[in-house]
């Protein structure tokens, strides 16, 4: 939604690539002022804090790999220097530029993400990951509402849980929703809205759902064959399941390249936007301004590390991500008023009547 209504205000209503101008359907001119300062500050608040805990726990997942291969040590150390040479090469790739290395290491995730699943469903319990699949869906469909209510209320075992799992990844991503729907938006000009949804919502679902009942399935299924593998730290969990596998060395390999590569393209991608949010929307922001928020996010990341702030910082996500869930929905009510408005303003039905002039577009805050 938030990628949807950036996109559509910038590349339809001409409008900055900025969060704030979204609202103004609701609130005019306003949305330029304090109010869209206050909006754009927050953006950039909860990017900076989503950002840097995605990184601390990458550099943690990355260590846990490289100790499970090669017995590297589980230090902070280890972990400052990952931080550290990944910040190099995230650096170098957000300043190539969008169209350079941030599409390159992106279209690389994809194809090498695709590798190890197939690795996955081919060398695991293959029938039993296809029909986990298929039944998951169905169990996700009929559950879907209840599972978005629940707090377990009469189980504190079970509220903790959701509390520390469920609740906490919902707010990660919502803080995450400014960084990664600026991005979106900021690669999808010349979409069509219908485009733009089965996009960036359908096969991403599929394939996430794919993802989760391959190695889920496999997990479970080696942990009810008697493999421990809920004794194992939880950054070693995935690798303690490949190694089950056949061709489980090459695939662990593989997977900590990927996560590797994972945290570097978002690390890129999230310098880039930062840089953009803090030149007022600038489609092609400066590699100076890269260059500091870069640095900022790896000392940021290094420092909760080193404080043992990580956990800490699940509480500041849950916190940034309130008024934020607040946001979006204002922003879906201005998304919506302002579709009408161009729906009935072109007589809109299958075909238009009428089309907006040349950098004229139809804007219910103006018209």
């Amino acid at each position: 939604m938030v990628a949807l209504a950036i996109a559509y205000f910038q590349f339809r209503k001409k409008e900055s690539i900025l969060l704030s101008v979204t609202l103004k359907p609701l609130f005019g001119k306003r949305a330029e002022g304090v109010l869209g300062t206050l909006v754009d500050s927050a953006t950039i608040f909860a990017t900076v804090v989503g950002v840097a805990t995605s990184l601390g726990y990458g550099a943690i997942q990355i260590n846990g790999g490289l100790h499970y291969l090669w017995q590297v040590p589980e230090s902070q150390t280890v972990q400052m220097l990952i931080i550290a040479v990944t910040t190099v090469l995230f650096l170098l790739s957000a300043m190539s530029g969008v169209s350079r290395g941030v599409k390159f290491l992106s279209n690389l995730n994809v194809i090498l993400a695709l590798l190890l699943l197939v690795c996955v469903i081919a060398t695991g319990p293959t029938v039993l990951i296809l029909n986990n699949f298929v039944d998951s869906i169905g169990s996700y469909i009929q559950g879907f509402f209840r599972m978005s209510f629940r707090t377990a209320a009469y189980d504190v075992a079970q509220n903790r849980w959701i509390q520390q799992w469920t609740i906490f990844y919902w707010a990660w991503w919502i803080s995450w929703t400014p960084f990664v729907g600026i991005f979106i938006a900021r690669i999808s000009k010349g979409r069509t809205i219908r485009e733009f949804l089965v996009h960036v919502m359908i096969v991403p679902t599929l394939l996430t759902m794919l993802w989760f009942s391959a190695f889920g399935t496999l997990a479970t299924h080696l942990q009810t064959t008697g493999i421990e593998l809920i004794d194992l730290d939880t950054e070693n969990i995935l690798f303690g399941a490949l190694a089950h596998c056949p061709f489980g060395f090459f695939m662990s390999v593989l997977a900590v390249f990927l996560i590797f590569s994972f945290f570097i393209t978002s690390a890129d991608s999230a310098v880039f936007v930062l840089a953009m949010l803090s030149e007022k929307g600038a489609l092609h922001p400066t590699n100076r301004t890269k260059l500091v928020w870069g640095v900022l996010l790896s000392v940021l990341a290094g420092s909760l590390l080193a404080a043992g702030g990580l956990d800490a910082l699940q509480n500041v996500l849950i916190i940034v991500a309130l008024p934020f869930s607040v946001a979006i929905v204002l922003m879906m009510i201005a998304l919506y008023i302002e579709l009408e408005h161009e729906r009935n303003e072109m007589g809109l039905y299958i075909k238009p009547d009428t089309y907006p002039e040349k950098d004229k577009p139809f804007r219910s805050y103006e018209d």
